[in-house]
């Protein structure tokens, strides 16, 4: 045993209190030290991080504002997105359902919602609800993500499952791993039609209620009545700008089973608990059994060279919504979450009985990636050389060695777009998932707008010899290209090769209807 790991043993904090142990205070240091570079550095509008270690809440600590600038702090009951990190609390909403007997993981998905269908009419029938979790459809990464998000928009559940029939796949039924959101809103609909009652109740009664979970909120609720929300943000220079803010109802959401769960560092580090060192109610709360389903290696995924290098990983799996790796010899459990402005992540190490969390209410991936890795050699090499600093200059150099054609074009230098310019093409189109969108003149412009997703609007503008969308809304970050591939079509590409994939742009297929009104 390390002396670091003896001094976060001796780091005990009540959850209530946040009242350091005496004994802990040299190893608190040190990891407070971590936290302000990171927030230092990447300059956050706001951060939480929790320690678990043997079933004890070893570290909890918080910094910056729910919205910058305006002085409400952030605590430990603050609330987070905790985007993807909602797949694992679906998953264990499921298995609390196998455990009742009310549903197998084998089950065909057409068992629970008879009109389920895939692009290939067998796959839809051979799907099982296993398959919902581990991205194994053969579909893009991110395919039909624009159902989802940017969010508001009017997409439902039953558009999600109609528009999985023509969304064509890239390679065949579980021949590999590419991450899908839109199976587990089909998941979040199985369960609900196994469990007798709406996804967002489910989550409630079998996850939240049990484990209490007491802050955490999906589906519809009132911002000012549970209070003490974090907003998400965009950096705009040298300031963080909130974006996207919450009114004063917070809808449900079509996407609630795949990232719409919000909650606080103190809910975070009891879910954490509940799955590295079960005690009495938590215990009994899911078998054995279906534990270890949802930790066993479902899915081969891709060996990285940064896991190879940087974790000497051997092996990396999807589990039933988690992430399965090795690091430096030891058994690592982790998944993230992004959406815009809010970035988080969930790390267990079970055999040492140690497990974090990390939540960010701004552009955080850079900082959670270097936070989470100087966190998790804490416990498997701790080594003074591996600082933030050394990862943070790892991901530049990175960076600086990617390819030209892996980075963005520069459009720096764009002309307007007039309808005089656009005249053979205007007119509205439609995909067969996405919809109606139409490409008319905007006084003296041309502006796309896509009718089920408002924030997808924008004006068309040209970039050397392509036409582009300048979204209107600045948080709409993916800029994309438009082509006209032949009379009456009409096809979108990331202008950015490195963008979010749920901009998954490349999936439509837009054709011709009418001209505009």
């Amino acid at each position: 045993m390390t002396a670091m790991r003896c001094g976060l043993l001796a780091l005990l904090l009540t959850a209530a209190s946040g009242v350091q142990a005496e004994p802990g205070r040299h190893a608190k240091a040190d990891v407070d030290a971590v936290f302000d570079q990171v927030v230092a550095r990447y300059r956050l509008p706001g951060l939480a991080l929790g320690i678990v270690e043997d079933g004890k809440v070893v570290y909890s600590r918080t910094a910056g504002e729910l919205v910058e600038g305006e002085g409400r702090k952030i605590d430990s009951a603050t609330l987070f997105k905790v985007a993807s990190n909602t797949k694992s609390m679906t998953t264990a909403t499921l298995a609390r359902l196998v455990d009742a007997g009310k549903l197998r993981w084998d089950d065909p998905v057409v068992r629970w919602l008879p009109d389920f269908r895939m692009f290939d009419p067998w796959v839809g029938q051979q799907m099982q609800v296993r398959d919902l979790l581990i991205h194994n459809s053969g579909l893009r990464a991110g395919a039909g993500d624009l159902m989802l998000w940017p969010e508001p928009n009017t997409f439902t559940r039953a558009d999600i499952i109609h528009g999985l029939a023509y969304l064509k796949p890239q390679r065949s039924f579980r021949a590999g791993y590419d991450y899908d959101n839109l199976l587990y809103i089909v998941a979040g609909e199985v369960a609900a039609a196994a469990g007798g009652a709406p996804y967002e109740q489910l989550v409630r009664r079998e996850v939240f209620e049990p484990l209490g979970m007491q802050r955490c909120q999906v589906g519809q609720w009132r911002r000012d009545v549970v209070g003490n929300v974090a907003q998400p943000h965009m950096r705009q220079g040298e300031r963080n700008i909130p974006v996207r803010s919450d009114g004063d109802v917070i809808a449900a959401t079509t996407m609630d089973p795949a990232g719409g769960v919000r909650c606080s560092l103190d809910d975070m580090l009891t879910w954490i608990g509940a799955w590295l060192k079960p005690t009495g109610t938590d215990a009994n709360w899911l078998s054995r059994e279906q534990r270890e389903a949802l930790w066993a290696p479902q899915m081969p995924m891709p060996l990285s060279r940064r896991m190879r290098e940087w974790d000497d990983s051997h092996f990396s799996a999807y589990g039933y919504g988690w992430r399965l790796a090795d690091v430096d010899g030891t058994f690592k459990v982790l998944h993230t979450g992004t959406l815009m402005g809010m970035y988080s992540m969930v790390t267990l190490l079970p055999d040492k009985g140690v497990g974090f969390v990390i939540l960010i209410n701004g552009e955080g991936e850079d900082a959670r990636t270097v936070l989470g890795q100087v966190l998790v050699k804490l416990y498997t090499r701790p080594d003074p050389s591996l600082t933030v600093a050394h990862y943070a200059g790892l991901l530049e150099q990175e960076d600086a060695k990617r390819p030209a054609t892996e980075k963005a074009p520069d459009t720096s230098k764009r002309n307007k777009v007039t309808a005089k310019d656009l005249a053979p093409h205007l007119g509205v189109y439609r995909d067969p998932w996405f919809g109606e969108v139409s490409l008319c003149r905007d006084g003296d412009s041309v502006r796309l707008r896509a009718r089920k997703s408002p924030m997808l609007t924008g004006i068309v503008q040209r970039a050397g010899k392509r036409w582009l969308v300048n979204w209107d809304d600045d948080s709409v970050d993916a800029e994309a290209w438009l082509d006209f591939p032949q009379a009456r079509q009409m096809r979108m590409a990331k202008v950015d090769p490195q963008a979010d994939f749920s901009c998954d742009y490349e999936d439509l297929a837009f054709t011709w209807e009418h001209g505009c009104e």
